[in-house]
């Protein structure tokens, strides 16, 4: 069955993030998923714990965190702490890094960094010992399972995500796109002897249910802006040809990126971004043109639809969604990925 989460950006005040994680749970969303931008935001963490301690039924995480702000062991202890905290509800979502180290002058993190931080990580929850800096350690209080999903959009971060995650966030919401990033991820996934059928595939992305297109595009063009932060990078890593130019044509008429308006509605360096990019990225229309498009990705193998609440009116959203979106999919099982 697809399955529906919330991402909030942190911003105060915090008791706003628990009345919309409770207005989610109410419903029937499963997930609640946090950015770490440590900077911009306030610090995920301790919103976590209040969201652990005043919900009852959401799995709760980062919707990203990174190995670059965060050392290893601090994320670890955080995390065992929370499952003990939630009743093991806790995911971790994890990736290179953007906002959270651009806005410190830093840069995201090589592959081979996020590869050991998670196998860090995953190996600390558990209880088992490990070595860091050649110092053997262990958190021997500690005694949890903690699912990894790993944010990835170029061909060996996705094979990577595959390999040692347990699901792949997938920020755009273009059924093509999806495929041809599933090829990587199941490549990944089997080549580690992995079980792909098991294997969690979200879609995370910013949506608007509204009859007027142009207000709905308004409302989520900032997302394909951020987006193209990663397909500028991919596009210094990896020769166009090798990418495909669904995700990458669009960053030709980018001017730059101004991370202090990181995820808002109206950002002015989104103006580049073109009415068919926002329509293939995000999720917008109708109420049953937004169900239409989660069908298509339920279709492909996606099994958490992940929507980016940052529009102005975000208890409506959160209202037809639990009304007109979700009860539809309560019982749909996903195609198996033959």
């Amino acid at each position: 069955m697809i399955e529906f989460g919330i991402t909030l950006r942190p911003y105060p005040p915090p008791e706003r993030i628990v009345e919309l994680m409770l207005m989610a749970e109410a419903q029937n969303f499963s997930y609640g998923w946090l950015f770490d931008s440590h900077v911009l935001w306030m610090d995920p963490y301790p919103l976590l714990t209040l969201m652990a301690v005043n919900t009852t039924s959401l799995r709760l995480g980062t919707c990203v965190t990174n190995p670059g702000t965060r050392d290893p062991s601090i994320t670890a202890s955080t995390f065992a702490t929370l499952q003990a905290i939630s009743g093991g509800r806790m995911i971790m979502g994890i990736g290179r890094g953007d906002s959270a180290l651009r806005v410190m002058g830093k840069q995201p993190v090589s592959l081979t960094v996020m590869e050991n931080a998670i196998q860090e990580i995953r190996t600390l929850v558990s209880g088992e010992a490990t070595h860091l800096n050649e110092q053997a350690i262990q958190l021997k209080w500690a005694r949890s399972h903690l699912p990894i999903f790993v944010a990835a959009y170029g061909p060996k971060a996705l094979r990577l995500a595959g390999h040692v995650g347990d699901g792949v966030v997938l920020q755009y919401a273009d059924p093509h796109l999806i495929k041809w990033s599933l090829n990587f991820v199941r490549e990944g996934c089997e080549e580690a002897g992995r079980d792909w059928s098991q294997f969690h595939i979200m879609c995370a992305t910013a949506g608007y249910v509204s009859n007027d297109l142009e207000y709905a595009r308004s409302q989520v063009r900032w997302f394909p802006a951020l987006v193209s932060n990663h397909v500028i990078e991919l596009l210094s890593r990896y020769p166009a040809t090798d990418l495909p130019a669904e995700l990458t044509s669009y960053v030709r008429q980018r001017s730059g990126y101004d991370y202090q308006e990181h995820c808002q509605v109206g950002a002015s360096h989104a103006e580049f971004v073109t009415d068919e990019v926002v329509d293939r990225f995000c999720v917008i229309g109708t109420a049953e043109q937004c169900r239409q498009r989660i069908r298509e990705l339920a279709a492909i193998g996606v099994n958490e639809f992940n929507l980016y609440l940052m529009a102005e009116d975000q208890e409506r959203l959160l209202e037809i969604y639990g009304r007109e979106i979700i009860p539809e999919f309560c019982n749909v099982q996903v195609r198996p990925r033959t």
